[in-house]
């Protein structure tokens, strides 16, 4: 199937199919449970080492904001910090800032403002599923994902600049059929736009996010967002990459 008739394949089966996801999506945003945001401080150390700490930031949706699990030490962020802590042997310096609900350009206005302007050796940028739900354009996610990492770049300066893949929300169980179908089709075309765009920006590294998610336990009691397995599961798929990037090796930005 050609890339451009990809893009577009959400819209055209969705289309016909209007009146049953419009009804399907109001009844699971009533019934299913609104879970809170994570607890606790959003920044923290994971580990000790002999070395300069690392310094890791994350930018992103709910399960950066936490929601799912009871503290930020088990969402994506403490989880990929202890992991790295571990791996490198280095004290690592996390901080997340995220917010339940918003789309990258929501987030563009309302989370990036709230990063410190200091240099980071990591950060890790994690979206997708807002956009998928809210049903945005291809050519919208793009763009305005690249100028949200352009943003983050510009304020923090991270070595490495990781680009998460779009949760498959095809295998959500929150989501009855056909929803749960054509918001699959979405998520896939989303995540396959911004694995396209990783390579044409600077320290940029996309990861896919292939993680069991058939195991009902990686998800939390909503069946939506992350447990904290899923966040463990997660964490160590960034790591892998990180370090393979890396050679093994992260210098602390300075």
């Amino acid at each position: 199937m050609p890339a451009k008739l990809r893009r577009y394949l959400p819209e055209l089966i969705a289309l016909p199919l209007l009146p049953v996801l419009i009804a399907q999506g109001h009844r699971t945003r009533r019934i299913t449970p609104r879970l809170p945001e994570a607890g606790g401080p959003c920044a923290g150390i994971a580990g000790t080492g002999a070395g300069e700490p690392l310094s890791l930031l994350t930018v992103g949706e709910s399960p950066v904001a936490g929601v799912g699990v009871a503290t930020h030490e088990e969402a994506i962020t403490g989880q990929l910090a202890r992991v790295l802590a571990v791996r490198l042997q280095r004290a690592v310096h996390w901080r997340a800032c995220g917010s339940n609900g918003v789309t990258v350009r929501e987030a563009l206005q309302q989370v990036v403002p709230s990063i410190p302007a200091q240099a980071v050796d990591i950060a890790l940028v994690a979206f997708g599923v807002n956009d998928t739900t809210a049903f945005h354009p291809v050519r919208r996610w793009q763009s305005d994902l690249r100028a949200l990492l352009q943003a983050v770049d510009a304020r923090c300066a991270p070595r490495l600049l990781l680009l998460s893949g779009v949760p498959p929300v095809a295998h959500f169980p929150a989501l009855p059929q056909p929803l749960r179908w054509v918001m699959g089709l979405k998520s896939a075309a989303l995540d396959a736009a911004a694995r396209e765009m990783a390579p044409h920006l600077p320290r940029a590294l996309y990861v896919p996010l292939e993680l069991a998610v058939r195991d009902t336990s990686m998800l939390a009691v909503d069946g939506y967002h992350p447990s904290a397995k899923g966040c463990a599961a997660w964490a160590k798929l960034l790591a892998d990459a990180c370090l393979s990037h890396l050679g093994g090796q992260a210098t602390h930005a300075g």
